[in-house]
């Protein structure tokens, strides 16, 4: 049986067409293995995000050549997308594959391998019309699945290339949802997280009435349901009606990522971004006194073309009375292509490094602050991992809890959060 290995970097967009791809190997007869055992095939699903994405990226080209230096190796995601000939002449690759035809994959492979000749299909990404429906045909091992139920992005963000990687707005088909929900119900999976390059702007090309709140109402009526989770969403789209389900039914997770990228207000603006600091504050304020245990967390990008150490300090002001659940911090990274990479009073590497570890030492003091107010709480957690290991798990609000004890995995389990443990807390099971 061909062996194939894959990995994955970057967003959970990435890691849920990962799974896709090694389902299509799967339903093809292939054996999935560890990207660091010896494989007939390599997949590496590359992330453009920033200049590191793509470094790790190449890395990871070159370690699978290590590897078995006759093996056929498949590079596929965004930096494939954004620089296909470059990466067609890293030593090894054979297949380039953008961010579309991932349906194609086996075959391209199978016939890369049989004729023995490299093959490069990447499209203009920007003329694509259609969503790309891959179903997630199985993820052994796992409690969780990620469901990509839109693509594309066009706000053009004045410091993000994703846009050119992915092309335009396109949403998956309700009924496809519905149908592959279902299924995924049915195979034993518990939590189901719902993902998408720009998440919120879910159903605006198929119709006038059709949204994410629309499709998270039908997805809850899926029966055998136990959790459903929303990826990260841009605050200006979290409208009332999500929080009244969030309210009236606690299948959806009290969990809401909505990247800030700046405490300032000038920043926001130089970065395209659609609200103010204060629109924020509010936004969050109200969905606090409706969902009081919900965690929030974000993204922030520090370093910003022209931010100013004032600017920087405002960031942090702003972000120590915003009191998140989580924050990951970027230090902004130089896109070609992109309209900040044409700005002036670019900031120098180590004043960005400098100011992401300020803000990652608050980051931290705030996410350990956020779950200490449930010390001694009953929550449910859904187990991870494998059956012979000690429970772990997240709450419904996304804290990482650690047990040491054995218990069955895949259904929820009851446990009282303790003290904080390593990026969690510790817990003990309470029938």
């Amino acid at each position: 049986m061909p062996c194939v290995a894959l990995t994955t970097l970057g967003c959970k967009v990435n890691q849920f067409e990962t799974d896709t791809i090694a389902g299509l190997f799967r339903e093809r007869g292939y054996e999935i293995v560890a990207f660091d055992e010896i494989a007939d095939f390599y997949v590496i699903n590359t992330c453009s995000v920033t200049h590191l994405g793509e470094k790790k990226s190449r890395q990871l080209i070159r370690r699978a050549t290590r590897l078995n230096p006759q093996a056929v190796i498949v590079v596929t995601g965004c930096y494939a997308q954004l620089s296909p000939q470059a990466i067609a002449q890293i030593p090894g690759v054979t297949v380039v594959v953008g961010t579309k035809e991932r349906h194609r994959i086996v075959e391209l492979v199978e016939n890369a391998k049989i004729k023995q000749e490299k093959v490069t299909l990447v499209g203009n990404i920007m003329a694509t019309g259609e969503f790309e429906d891959i179903p997630l045909f199985s993820a052994p091992g796992r409690t969780r699945a990620f469901l990509k139920i839109q693509e594309g992005c066009t706000n053009f963000c004045t410091y993000c290339i994703i846009p050119y990687a992915r092309g335009p707005l396109r949403s998956r088909p309700l009924d496809s949802i519905v149908r592959e929900v279902n299924k995924l119900v049915k195979a034993g999976f518990e939590e189901i997280v719902l993902t998408g390059i720009h998440l919120g702007a879910y159903g605006r090309d198929l119709g006038p009435n059709l949204s994410l709140t629309e499709a998270v109402k039908r997805i809850l009526d899926v029966p055998g349901l136990v959790r459903l989770r929303l990826s990260s969403l841009e605050s200006v789209e979290v409208d009332d009606a999500l929080i009244d389900i969030m309210i009236a039914d606690d299948r959806l997770c009290p969990h809401l990522h909505l990247p800030l990228q700046s405490g300032d207000d000038t920043v926001l603006k130089a970065m395209n971004r659609h609200y103010t600091t204060t629109e924020y504050w509010d936004l969050v304020a109200g969905i606090r006194d409706k969902v009081p245990d919900i965690a929030i967390s974000t993204d922030i990008i520090v370093g910003f073309p022209g931010e100013t150490e004032t600017m920087f300090a405002n960031t942090l002001a702003f972000v120590e009375k915003m009191n998140f659940a989580g924050i990951h911090v970027f230090p902004y990274s130089k896109r070609k292509g992109t309209s900040a990479a044409s700005f002036s009073d670019q900031i120098p590497e180590n004043e960005k490094k400098s100011r992401a570890g300020l803000l990652q030492q608050l980051a931290a003091k705030k996410s350990v602050a956020f779950r200490e107010q449930f010390f001694g709480r009953k929550m449910l957690i859904l187990p991870e991992g494998q059956e012979t290991n000690p429970v772990e798990g997240l709450t419904g609000n996304y804290i990482r809890v650690y047990t040491g004890e054995q218990a069955p995995h895949g259904h929820l389990l009851p446990v009282i959060l303790g003290e904080i443990y390593q990026d969690g807390v510790w817990g003990i099971i309470s029938y």
